[in-house]
């Protein structure tokens, strides 16, 4: 019989690693929130549906128009309150200090070690497309509002772009940071475009 020595140096090796990193994909593009997903689109989705059929669905401009800023008011409060922090990880809000000024407050969450608190890539693009979106299309109902002199309806659409266009504001804020981080980051950004179509001019002289 052949004896194995004991003193033999053996690896282990996982044999479902494939597997753990299928699971890890699964995780990421998994919806982990419905209900906040769902609220996220709902409200901000209705409020263009109702001012898009407003004159369809009713003769009454002032039902419309109620209609519409409540669906805007509670759309405001979901994101800031409950759809940014669930589905993206971040937050913002306005402090008063001991000296009464006012301060505004941009925090983004920190992933664990472990990924535990890891975001969901499906809901990080349902929160940004509806948080860009829908800004642009009230910015878009503002000048056609404008231009077709439908003076009566610029209330409800500046509405609107300054409800959606707030939260956009204060979550672009949380993502990048200060101003000064964005600037910066502007700046890199163009820079590296810059080198970008600098280098291959380079190479060819070179060459």
């Amino acid at each position: 019989m052949l004896r194995q020595d004991s003193n033999d140096e053996t690896e282990d090796v996982s044999l479902f690693d494939g597997e753990d990193e299928m699971s890890k994909k699964s995780k990421k593009s998994r919806i982990k929130h419905p209900i906040a997903s769902f609220c996220h689109l709902f409200f901000r989705v209705s409020a263009i549906i109702v001012y898009l059929l407003c004159e369809l669905l009713s003769n009454s401009y002032i039902a419309c128009m109620v209609t519409i800023i409540l669906l805007l008011s509670c759309d405001f409060w979901a994101v800031k309150n409950v759809t940014g922090r669930l589905m993206v990880g971040l937050r913002w809000w306005n402090q008063v200090d001991d000296d009464g000024k006012s301060h505004w407050v941009f925090e983004a969450r920190k992933a664990s070690a472990r990924g535990r608190k890891a975001i969901s890539e499906a809901e990080s693009r349902i929160f940004w497309l509806g948080l860009i979106t829908c800004p642009l299309l009230w910015v878009i109902f503002a000048f056609t509002a404008l231009f077709s002199f439908k003076v009566k309806w610029l209330a409800v659409v500046i509405m609107g772009v300054a409800l959606q266009g707030a939260n956009l504001y204060g979550y672009i804020r949380c993502k990048v940071g200060s101003r000064k981080n964005l600037t910066s980051a502007a700046t890199f950004y163009l820079g590296r475009q810059f080198l970008r179509q600098t280098t291959p001019k380079d190479d060819q002289a070179v060459s």
